[in-house]
């Protein structure tokens, strides 16, 4: 191989790429082919011979391109993801340039610098312990599994075993305690863990999807550690969190009664941590502080690019974090002594892209005051929607509106389920539907940095016109 004209490729590329974003306000959200008609597009042998590389991105964006959704639009809504940020997806393709497999201070110690000062300015947004642990993984999913491994360890430690030399041989039950509303990514991890889902202790949930303190607290009142308790920051459906003050209360006092380090409480914040940034929506998360970890998602409300999964943990539990991930080869380098620390003993992966640059880059564009503007104006966006809508016949509104999620109920579950069809299919709009308490529900999620009024208004309109259609 030979090295290619990179300006010429990288310069067809870029302008792919500006015509994607200047065409994302006209640009129908949901997209016009499915995969089938993408792949008949793309089905045929391996090539026998080499394509010309500025021919490879024109033929793929041909290709691709009506199979693409807008995501990034601001009137996409369906589950809950956000766009990107200028400066994080600009940081974002620079780190696709730059290449750098992100595992060491030794290898990359660019990449390993930039995570830690990004992961110290997320727990001071975020008014975290500073001195917690972190670790930026593909998503919330890999961030619960990182927490809740580093808990496995640490709550079955306590009482004398070894999970890292024995694995869950031998090992005491552990007693793993989740809310009935928990988003179900926490099972995966759970099950990755060793833990199966028929071994959960399920604690009910309140009508917003917020588990009862007071289940909670009858519940941990019988049990022996060691315990995992995991707790939730944003209901995927209603935006709403857990209480977490009285949460917390109860298991102080299942801690006051066990060894140190064999009760623990986690937190599932996918979105609903950030509240923690805003002013007008900390109160609802106060007492998240008092748990001993917490996973988050920066690609999610703070809108990085994907992916960018954010794993932080307790300075109590500091070494039960990195027991937990690290990984010794001779080839590998020891970790640094300038306090730099080497990514690859607090993450799963030990190649992996240096996240750290798009999170960097997305706090220096917001700041504080941009952050909790972005939170703020989501929810504010939020409430328009459930205003608007709940003024219409045969529409209700089903969650109390406190962060950034809507649910939507169109007259009955067949009606619901058709309007949800049709305004995907009017395409000015994405949204995602669901079934909440047994009945069928239209889910709004704004989470997108630039979705405003008129996104607002015109997607009320669509969705207006699909309920009027009988």
């Amino acid at each position: 191989m030979r090295r290619t004209d990179w300006q010429a490729v990288l310069k067809r590329a870029e302008q792919h790429a500006e015509r994607w974003f200047a065409g994302l306000a006209d640009r129908p959200v949901y997209a016009r082919s499915d995969s089938r008609e993408v792949l008949d597009r793309l089905e045929r042998p391996v090539p026998e011979e080499p394509t010309p590389p500025e021919r490879v991105i024109d033929d793929l964006v041909a290709a691709v391109d009506s199979g693409l959704t807008a995501m990034p639009s601001g009137r996409f809504f369906g589950w809950v993801i956000g766009g990107g940020l200028p400066s994080a997806v600009a940081a974002d393709w620079l780190t696709t340039v730059w290449d750098q497999n992100a595992g060491s201070t030794e290898g990359t110690p660019a990449a390993a610098a930039v995570e830690q000062m990004a992961l110290a300015w997320t727990l001071e947004l975020l008014d975290l312990p500073r001195t917690a642990s972190g670790a930026l993984v593909t998503g919330a999913q890999m961030a619960n599994t990182v927490c809740l491994a580093a808990a496995r360890n640490r709550v079955v430690g306590a009482l004398g075993c070894d999970v890292e030399a024995h694995g869950l041989f031998g090992a005491p039950e552990v007693h793993v305690v989740v809310g009935e509303e928990r988003h179900q990514t926490v099972d995966r991890s759970l099950r990755l863990l060793g833990f199966g889902e028929r071994r959960l202790r399920v604690v009910p949930a309140d009508e917003q999807g917020r588990m009862r303190a007071d289940a909670l607290g009858e519940l941990l009142s019988g049990l022996e550690p060691p315990v995992i308790i995991c707790a939730q920051a944003g209901n995927v459906s209603t935006g709403a969190l857990d209480p977490m003050a009285p949460i917390a209360d109860a298991v102080d006092r299942l801690r006051t009664r066990s060894p140190a380090g064999a009760v623990w409480l986690h937190v599932d914040g996918a979105f609903g941590l950030w509240a923690r940034a805003s002013a007008r929506t900390r109160e609802l998360a106060a007492g998240i502080e008092r748990a001993d970890s917490w996973a988050t998602d920066a690609h999610k409300w703070l809108n990085t690019p994907y992916d960018c999964g954010i794993a932080l943990i307790a300075p109590a539990h500091r070494e039960a974090h990195r027991h937990a991930m690290a990984i010794r080869a001779a080839y590998l380098p020891e970790e640094s002594d300038h306090g730099i620390r080497s990514p690859l003993d607090w993450t799963p992966e030990l190649s992996r892209r240096a996240r750290g640059f798009a999170l960097y880059a997305a706090l220096c564009e917001l700041g504080r005051r941009g952050v909790e503007d972005l939170v703020d104006r989501c929810c504010a966006m939020a409430r328009r929607f459930a205003e608007q809508l709940a003024r219409e016949p045969r529409v209700s509104i089903l969650n109390d509106v406190v962060l950034n999620q809507v649910l939507v109920r169109f007259g009955d579950d067949a009606h619901t389920r058709d309007v949800v069809r049709r305004v995907r299919d009017d395409r000015t709009c994405f949204v995602s539907g669901t079934v909440w308490h047994g009945v069928e529900a239209m889910r709004i999620s704004v989470s997108n940095a630039f979705t405003d009024e008129a996104d607002v208004d015109a997607s009320v309109a669509a969705m207006i016109r699909a309920h009027s259609t009988r």
